[in-house]
């Protein structure tokens, strides 16, 4: 019973299950039935479940047909209907077909207006649109075309600025467009071009520059000359104007062959002349002649490219390399006035572009660099003039050089660069100056004294009296009183010698001039030139005249006449030399004058050689002595050689009469000798008190041995007895001046 309970529920269960899987079956998607279907087979109930389905399928079938049976007769209403719409529409089509026939036919045209509409308004808006572009796109290409033609002229800063704006500003509106990458792509390309470009332009400046340096530097040494000479107009020099006036005082009336002897003529042969320059003449300025538009350009394109110190390292290294060629002087520069005036000219050329360039860009060069360049050149330049000056031996070319070094000088001054090295410098040109002054004087006076007669200098009237006395300061009321023709006591050398004197010292005071010394300074330079003119140059020449074999007695003796008036005129020079300086002989470390030491030296040398040649003349006559060794008895007159030189120390005694060292002897002037002896200025300088009491006491032996012998000299007996007592005490008041002297 169990059992049978038992199947009656499974069955039970099962057929439940299989209602479950209908209703399952009935709501669910057929493509999601598979797990259901696989459920009823995997169970052993299939067989149950397929009658189930069955019977489930049966009653569906019959409630199909129930509602059909219900709704028939709408069913068959509606075909109807239906059938009586099909004939309806078949009508319909007919009638839509035609009319569409007719409107196909009668809007051919309009579709084909409205077609070629279509397109014009494709064609309107692709021109708006084409429009649009090109506005944007032309103000690009016009900006390129316009950087095309500023290149082309140019114009190089301008047209970097036209490419800035180019990329920053137009072209990144069309940046799509490939012509437009093509510009982007070509802009460094442009940019280096420039730079190439504006470079170039800047190495042909510089080319430029370094070809016209000489006429740049010689237009701005033109201005400072210019500018001195107004100032000299403006304020003129009294020292020097005064002096230049007494030159010409003096020099108009020294006619008697200085002008063919002079080394130095009145007109200088130096740049400087004043009345060579056109003052009128309105001289351009650095600006004027050269166009530093390149080095503008070039510096600005450089900036804002961002390569400025580029720029600046690169102009500064090649001026550098200009400089150095510009500060090798050529080799034979010392040979003419214009190799100095080039070099000068290229330097000054160089600094004035240099000094522009400082003043009108914003450190493209500094002082700094201006100064080094500055301190480089100058010693550059000091030691070639220091090597070339050495070689010159014309003292007008050292003069004119000088000149040509303070008109160099003031116009770099004017520049602001520092100078007084070079002046330093023209101080030791100085020095050689002096010494080409003194070798040509020394010529000079060499044919002064050669080609003098050793005469004294006759005159036939008061014209030729006064043109000597205004070339010699000279003062003899006796001879003023003689009626003419007349002579004056010295040679024509004297007057010569002294205004070829006052040359030199108007030669060494054109040296002096500009170089901003003292007058002090310019007295000390030139006395101490003056005197080793007088003690080495006049005082050799006058030793050689006084040495010559062939210069007889009489030359002699007028060389003594000679240098004694040139002594004197000593004291005309000092007051030559106080007119042109101002500086009075009395100030503290005045240099003095001491000729009157060569003079005197010259006088000595004559007189010594005097002395030998009437000692050499004397032995040749004693040297013709023909004695009678046998012959008994003396002769009653003298010999005949003896008569001889009696006669030739008479006529040679004749020529002393002009002598001051024979006045003391002959004049008896023993009380001024004995009152200024010792004295700078005595008559009787030069007389040994010693020899002076030797010849005393020969003239006493010889006064003694006439008085006891009837002979030649018995001509002396007048007044012996006054005359030796006289020398008796001359000699003892020279016996008593020695021996002072000595203690």
């Amino acid at each position: 019973m169990e059992r049978g309970k038992m199947a009656e529920l499974e069955s039970l269960e099962t057929a439940a299950e299989h209602e479950r899987i209908l209703r399952e079956i009935e709501s669910t998607d057929t493509a999601c039935i598979g797990p259901t279907l696989r459920s009823v087979y995997d169970g052993e109930e299939h067989g149950r479940f397929m009658e189930k389905l069955e019977a489930r399928i049966r009653n569906h079938d019959r409630e199909i047909e129930k509602m059909c049976n219900f709704h028939y007769q709408g069913f068959v209403d509606s075909i109807t209907e239906l059938l009586k719409v099909r004939g309806e529409a078949q009508k319909l089509k007919h009638q839509v077909t035609d009319t569409n026939r007719k409107l196909q036919s009668e809007g051919k045209e309009l579709v084909v207006a409205m077609e070629e509409l279509k397109q014009c308004r494709l064609q309107q808006r692709n021109i708006s649109a084409t429009v649009d572009k090109l506005t944007l796109c032309l103000p690009v290409l016009e900006m390129y075309s316009k950087l095309r033609e500023q290149m082309k002229s140019k114009r190089h800063y301008p047209a970097l600025k036209t490419l800035e704006h180019l990329e920053h500003t137009y072209l990144p509106q069309v940046s799509h467009y490939r012509f437009c990458k093509i510009m982007v792509d070509n802009i460094p390309k442009l940019r280096e071009e420039i730079k190439d470009v504006s470079m170039s332009d800047l190495k042909d400046f510089l080319e430029s520059i370094r070809k016209h340096s000489d006429k740049i530097g010689e237009t701005a040494m033109k201005q400072a000359q210019q500018q001195r000479n107004l100032d000299n107009i403006v304020s003129q020099h009294p020292r020097i104007g005064g002096g230049k006036k007494y030159k010409k005082d003096v020099c108009a009336s020294s006619d008697l062959e200085v002008k063919n002897t002079s080394p130095m003529s009145e007109q200088d042969s130096g740049i400087l002349d004043v009345e060579d320059e056109d003052d009128d003449e309105e001289v351009p300025g650095a600006q004027d002649l050269v166009d530093f538009s390149p080095v503008y350009r070039c510096l600005h394109i450089y900036s804002v490219l961002g390569a400025r110190e580029t720029f600046e390292n690169y102009y500064r290294k090649q001026r550098r390399k200009q400089a150095r060629l510009v500060l090798q002087p050529p080799s034979n520069m010392h040979e003419t006035l214009d190799g100095y005036r080039k070099y000068f000219n290229q330097i000054v050329g160089f600094f004035v572009v240099e000094d522009h360039i400082l003043h009108t860009t914003q450190g493209l060069v500094n002082r700094a660099y201006i100064d080094e360049l500055w301190e480089m050149a100058l010693s550059k330049t000091i030691a070639a003039l220091r090597t070339h000056s050495s070689y010159c031996s014309d003292p007008n070319l050292v003069l004119d050089l000088k000149n040509l070094i303070v008109l160099f000088a003031d116009t770099l001054q004017g520049y602001g660069f520092p100078v007084n090295q070079l002046f330093d410098m023209l101080l030791e040109i100085r020095d050689q100056y002096s010494e080409t002054l003194l070798k040509k004087w020394s010529g000079v006076f060499r044919n002064i004294l050669d080609s003098d007669n050793y005469s004294p200098i006759p005159v036939a009237n008061e014209e030729l009296y006064k043109k000597i006395i205004g070339q010699f300061p000279f003062q003899d009321p006796e001879l003023e009183k003689q009626p003419f023709p007349k002579k004056f006591p010295f040679s024509e050398f004297v007057p010569k010698v002294y205004n070829q004197i006052k040359e030199f010292i108007y030669a060494c005071l054109k040296f002096s001039e500009d170089l901003h010394l003292s007058s002090t300074e310019v007295d000390d330079m030139i006395r101490k030139s003056t005197n080793l003119l007088l003690t080495r140059m006049l005082s050799n020449c006058l030793q050689n005249v006084i040495k010559r074999r062939n210069t007889g007695l009489t030359e002699l003796v007028q060389i003594i006449i000679n240098t004694t008036h040139l002594e004197k005129s000593c004291k005309f020079l000092e007051e030559f030399i106080t007119n042109i300086t101002s500086v009075l002989p009395e100030t503290v470390h005045t240099t003095k004058l001491y000729g009157t030491t060569t003079f005197k030296d010259a006088r000595h040398a004559a007189e010594e050689e005097i002395y030998t040649n009437l000692n050499q003349k004397i032995d040749q006559f004693l040297q013709l002595a023909d004695y009678d060794w046998m012959a008994a008895e003396p002769g009653s007159k003298a010999s005949d050689y003896l008569v001889d030189l009696i006669a030739f120390l008479r006529s040679t005694f004749s020529v002393f009469t002009h002598l001051p060292l024979l006045d003391l002897f002959i004049q008896w002037d023993w009380s001024t000798y004995l009152a200024d002896y010792g004295q700078p200025t005595c008559r009787y300088l030069r007389v040994n008190p010693t020899t002076a009491l030797i010849l005393l006491e020969k003239i006493s032996r010889v006064m003694k041995d006439t008085s006891r012998k009837n002979n030649v000299f018995a001509q002396f007996r007048k007044n012996e007895r006054d005359k030796q007592k006289l020398i008796d005490t001359v000699a003892k008041q020279l016996r008593s001046l020695i021996n002072s002297h000595h203690l």
